[in-house]
């Protein structure tokens, strides 16, 4: 995604930085070192920084088009499931994107505050879920979205290491849906 108002050269610079944070994000999670990412971007430490000026910012971008895909599945799926599975679905395809990067799972509740697209929206759909399986009366009044992130970093952090992480992830998820769930 070409950022707007930025020169060529400057988005050229963007894109190799992005590229070369995916790339060790996903050899050796996030907290790579961000110098090592300007170093495999062929830019100085000065450029990184002012496009993105915290590992946050870095990671959020980089997750940009995992969050948007996320976000647009789950408003897709408003047809075709309840209320209850739809948030289900939501949080597993959460948590298995945030597992994606090791360590990214720690700072996901101030990645997503960072304002890329993809952060507003897993935001928007987060709350969205949220209001409406807590209006059907599915999910308790104080369940709070910062509480949902909290649990979905909790389970990322969890199956990181795992071998076979999605079913981890659904188990994990089932038991906090069980624990939100009215009664």
């Amino acid at each position: 995604m070409i950022e707007a108002g930025l020169r060529v050269d400057a988005e050229r610079n963007r894109q190799r930085i992005l590229v070369a944070a995916e790339e060790l994000f996903l050899e050796r999670g996030a907290g790579v070192s961000l110098d090592e990412v300007a170093k495999r971007a062929k830019v100085g430490i000065g450029t990184l920084y002012r496009r993105f000026p915290t590992r946050e910012a870095l990671l959020a971008a980089a997750s940009n088009e995992r969050f948007l895909s996320v976000a647009e599945s789950s408003r897709a799926r408003d047809a075709e499931h309840d209320l209850g599975d739809a948030m289900r679905r939501f949080l597993e395809e959460l948590a298995i994107n945030t597992s994606v990067y090791q360590s990214l799972a720690a700072s996901l509740g101030t990645v997503i505050q960072c304002g890329t697209p993809g952060c507003n929206a897993i935001t928007a759909e987060g709350q969205r879920l949220l209001r409406r399986t807590q209006d059907a009366g599915i999910i308790r009044g104080d369940v709070s979205f910062d509480d949902i992130i909290c649990v979905v970093s909790a389970i990322s952090i969890a199956v990181e290491k795992d071998s076979a992480p999605a079913s981890r992830i659904a188990h994990l998820v089932d038991l906090l849906l069980s624990g939100v769930r009215v009664r």
